[in-house]
């Protein structure tokens, strides 16, 4: 039998969903309330599905199920890859009243969502995240997409799910780094808003990377609860919500450089962390001892606190040139004015910029 530990809701009116976290939900919980009509398209990959599908089959009862597994990889969040899903919905004849679920990690999330948002112009769509890092981001606030060689998620679409369904039971079989690249996304969250948070990320942090359970629920809800205010009051990105990138320019870059999947999304992102955490120390906003106290808990974390090897600060600099926040060609940053206090920015100064990534690049 299965145990809800946690639920809560994303908030946009008529579009409103929840979120429902708990354990043993795979194979026992009841997904055909949110579906539309008959037909389900799982889409997968060839990592989870051997591990998950079958429960997940389980989870819509009654209902035609059909399957997409992908190949796994950052790699293959590419066009080629999603035209696999069109070709699954047509070959298996989904009309415009199928629902799609993801049931994955953040690519098949991403990937899913935006085969849904184009689907017959928009079909509807089912989140199951498998990861960390899916459960308290990816799956939460309707962005989908897929990469461009010349930069990461360039090509995609706002499209919200139905609901998302979080079975921490899953995360028994994700490895090591995996949960540490996870953690960059829960680390991030008290970066930006909520201190009180990021204090109990450094009481609990050796709880989390040992995987235990309670640990991880309270996690994974407190980080799903700020990004669902967060998309509540802004879900568009057109001004809070851009806070959600704390880190994601300078990481979005060290994956580009590095090659998509050569470097763990959650990695680039808790190095790209330290790098807005050093800008904005330079810039005189959080203090010496702020900023040791986010490098030593993404330390903690297991992540990495240098950029890849031979990445130059001209490497930065032309891939961060191509990121969706610049606006008429000025590099906008998030930075954080204290700890738990973000902000985005188009002033940074360029030798204080150019200095912490000279700081961060050997």
């Amino acid at each position: 039998m299965y145990k809800v530990l946690k639920e809560l809701k994303v908030e946009l009116g008529e579009r409103s969903y929840p979120i429902v976290i708990g354990q043993g939900l795979l194979g026992t919980y009841d997904l055909t309330p949110w579906v539309a009509g008959n037909q389900v398209m799982i889409v997968t990959n060839d990592t989870v599905g051997p591990l998950y599908l079958e429960q997940a089959v389980a989870c819509f009862r009654g209902k035609q199920v059909d399957v997409v597994t992908l190949p796994d990889g950052e790699k293959y969040k590419d066009w080629q890859t999603l035209n696999l899903i069109f070709d699954g919905l047509l070959e298996q004849r989904h009309s415009r009243k199928t629902t799609l679920a993801a049931l994955g990690g953040g690519v098949i999330g991403d990937m899913a969502g935006f085969a849904a948002a184009c689907y017959q112009r928009g079909v509807p769509f089912i989140q199951i995240p498998t990861t960390l890092l899916s459960q308290v981001d990816s799956s939460v606030g309707g962005k989908t997409g897929v990469n461009h060689p010349l930069g990461k998620n360039m090509v995609g679409a706002f499209h919200q799910p139905n609901m998302v369904l979080i079975d921490t039971d899953s995360l028994s079989t994700l490895p090591a780094r995996e949960v540490s690249a996870g953690l960059a996304e829960v680390i991030k969250y008290g970066l930006i808003r909520d201190e009180s948070f990021l204090i109990w990320l450094e009481n609990n942090i050796d709880a989390l990377m040992n995987a235990e359970p309670e640990a991880l629920a309270e996690a994974i809800f407190r980080s799903c609860q700020c990004k669902a205010e967060v998309v509540a009051v802004d879900e568009r990105e057109g001004g809070l919500r851009a806070i959600l990138n704390l880190g994601h320019t300078f990481g979005h870059a060290i994956e580009t450089y590095a090659g998509y999947g050569n470097w763990l999304h959650g990695e680039a992102v808790g190095t790209g962390m330290l790098m807005a955490s050093d800008l904005s120390l330079r810039e005189g906003m959080i203090s010496q001892a702020d900023h040791e106290r986010a490098t030593s808990l993404i330390r903690r974390a297991g992540l990495p606190v240098y950029a890849p090897e031979g990445m130059s600060p001209e490497d930065f600099m032309s891939r961060m040139a191509v990121d969706k926040k610049n606006i008429d060609g000025t590099l906008r940053l998030v930075l954080m004015r204290a700890l738990g206090d973000a902000f985005v920015t188009g002033d940074a100064s360029e030798q204080n910029l150019r200095n912490t990534l000279l700081e961060f690049t050997r």
